[in-house]
């Protein structure tokens, strides 16, 4: 087990630097990203670069993404310690566990059946005990937990997902990537069944598998 003290002023720093300069504000977020290990949800190889401002190779051919990012998409939710949170692209579990700080409980779904089984493992050795994953095709959502007051998506589909604006609660408010060669980053809000979309800023994320042909 690496010694984890090492890692502490990285991650200050990384926070100060990266994330709080780039008018990150919230509190609760900001304490999260202070906190939590991101040299564990790393390859060995790749943990002198863990704190970098920069995404990361994992397994599979996916990335963890860029603190910002993170840190943005997260801010962006509006969690509260009542919050249910859907998480489509669980990955290595890093956002997974940002997001388990600051809600009540996180449904989670990884379609790589290797990266689903080793973020729970990695999780639960964390302690998050708030924290629900299941392997299979996020697209369709998780309709047995719907609904939820927020989703965040951590792969860009063509198109925004028709099923997971339908398990959005209403007030609820969901983050992704959409796009293929350009992306752009999107938050989506619902009021009395209507969806508004507003655009945040251009990003980049492997794309979301698992997209079936499928009416708006």
């Amino acid at each position: 087990m690496d010694n984890v003290d090492e890692y502490v002023l990285p991650r200050k720093k990384m926070v100060q630097e990266q994330i709080e300069n780039r008018d990150i504000s919230s509190p609760e977020v900001l304490a999260a990203m202070k906190k939590i290990p991101r040299h564990l949800f790393v390859k060995s190889e790749f943990r002198k670069c863990a704190y970098h401002d920069r995404p990361l190779p994992i397994d599979e051919g996916q990335t963890i993404s860029q603190p910002y990012i993170v840190a943005l998409m997260t801010e962006l939710l509006k969690l509260n310690p009542n919050s249910k949170v859907l998480e489509i692209g669980t990955g290595c579990g890093y956002q997974t566990a940002v997001l388990a700080e600051l809600a009540k409980e996180i449904y989670s779904i990884e379609i790589i059946p290797k990266l689903a089984y080793s973020a729970e493992a990695r999780l639960n050795a964390l302690n998050y005990q708030n924290v629900y994953l299941k392997q299979g095709n996020g697209y369709y959502g998780w309709i047995e937990q719907a609904p939820y007051n927020a989703v965040l998506v951590a792969a860009a589909p063509k198109k925004i997902p028709y099923r997971l604006t339908q398990q959005l609660a209403d007030r609820g408010r969901m983050v992704i990537p959409v796009g293929s060669e350009f992306q752009e980053l999107l938050l989506i809000t619902k009021s009395s069944g209507k969806i508004d979309t507003e655009r945040i800023t251009g990003v980049s994320f492997v794309p979301m598998t698992g997209t079936p042909m499928e009416k708006s």
